[in-house]
């Protein structure tokens, strides 16, 4: 981000930098979760995790943490791992040997600071011992200080974190120096548009990863400069110009 500022600002271009992200999802204490637990591990997981959109950050409230628990482990089992040519597998192989040992290594780093592994872990799954695969791994008893829940790690694998009320989650949300894309899971509309509009980043989906062309596509802090799609996205090619009489 700080290289290519430098180049575009030597010459006065403009630049428009989509980068990455340290996504939340945050699950309110309304949310079925038999629906939104699917969801979010959707989020987290796609592209096998290497998306800057991955909803890396799943927060919960502390009164369902323990329900969360169990159903992340009945969803868990649906997440295949393997070719990902076969339409029936869910998570592919890192794109490199040194992404699968980047992945691992904040893995075990997860551990070492104190996180619980739920479900995967380090090595490779069963079955897979060659290749780049890793297993997707969810952590629970993370704190949003940790290394897994701070920075970016483009792998499968997820940093539950429990929080005390709708403000507490959104603080949690907000602290990240990344702001690129967020998620509410909810049924009360209205709260999860009211938590989804005090979420820093630059887009927010409710109850689903939705997308649309239309909308701008962006983020703020270190998440990028600028916006993609839209009208947003066109304005950023123009230069007004404008004649007085």
């Amino acid at each position: 981000m700080q290289l290519a500022s430098r180049l575009c600002a030597a010459t006065l271009k403009r630049v428009t930098l989509e980068l990455g992200g340290k996504s939340p999802t945050i699950l309110l204490d309304d949310a079925l979760l038999e629906q939104a637990i699917p969801s979010a591990l959707i989020m987290a997981f796609l592209n096998s995790g290497q998306a800057c959109a991955a909803g890396t950050r799943l927060l919960v409230p502390k009164s369902r943490l323990e329900e969360v628990k169990a159903a992340i482990s009945v969803a868990m089992r649906s997440i295949t791992v393997g070719d990902p040519a076969d339409p029936s597998i869910t998570v592919g192989p890192m794109v490199s040997d040194k992404q699968y040992d980047r992945v691992e290594g904040y893995i075990r780093k997860g551990i070492e600071e104190g996180a619980e592994v739920l479900v995967g872990g380090l090595g490779r799954p069963k079955g897979l011992e060659k290749g780049f695969y890793v297993k997707p791994t969810v952590f629970v008893h993370v704190t949003n200080d940790m290394t897994i829940a701070r920075e970016e790690i483009f792998g499968p694998v997820l940093s539950v974190i429990a929080y005390d009320s709708d403000d507490d989650a959104i603080r949690i949300a907000n602290d990240s120096k990344y702001g690129l894309h967020a998620a509410v899971l909810g049924t009360d509309l209205q709260r999860a548009r009211r938590v989804a509009s005090q979420i820093r980043s630059g887009r927010v989906v409710i109850n689903n990863m939705t997308d649309d062309p239309q909308a701008p596509w962006g983020g703020f802090k270190y998440s990028g400069v600028g916006r993609e799609y839209g009208q947003y996205g066109i304005e950023a090619f123009l230069e007004p110009k404008a004649t007085l009489e």
